[in-house]
């Protein structure tokens, strides 16, 4: 039981990183097209082409937790678990809360989050797959909290 909870918390946390680097050189790199209106906001309606990174970031997780329901919950459901509650994460920091799909959490003075929603302004101020900068999604650098610090102190 201690071991599969493990299991969940270091793929969540791990999932950070792959994040960065799927991020910075798939999603602005050769995957560009299914994420560019995502920055230039070229698309009418509640849905972009980047949605579709929604169902490609899913299929892996199903499959593993798919796969390892299948061998007596094994490591790799828990593998399949901790990348389903990364996307989780993601979907309500991502989308509801920094994009504002759902108005909630509008007027938050939480540091952290207002750090967080600091780093991926910055990050959309490129319009191009070019010179992007926070790439990350729950660690932003410090720089992005010291403006709200100060504020609040």
């Amino acid at each position: 039981m201690i071991t599969n909870i493990f299991i969940v918390f270091v793929t969540f946390f791990l999932m950070e990183g792959l994040t960065w680097l799927i991020h910075k050189y798939v999603m602005h790199g050769f995957l560009w097209y299914l994420h560019k209106d995502h920055h230039d906001h070229s698309t009418d309606g509640p849905f972009e082409k980047n949605d579709y990174f929604f169902i490609i970031f899913a299929i892996p997780a199903i499959a593993l937790m798919y796969l390892g329901s299948q061998n007596n919950f094994n490591y790799i459901f828990y593998i399949g678990l901790g990348i389903t509650f990364y996307g989780w994460a993601y979907f309500f920091v991502h989308d509801i809360y920094i994009h504002q799909r759902f108005k909630f959490l509008r007027n938050t003075k939480n540091i952290y989050l207002l750090g967080i929603r600091r780093a991926h302004k910055q990050h959309h101020k490129h319009i191009t797959k070019e010179k992007g900068e926070c790439f990350g999604f729950l660690y932003v650098p410090f720089k992005y909290f010291k403006h709200y610090k100060k504020i609040k102190s």
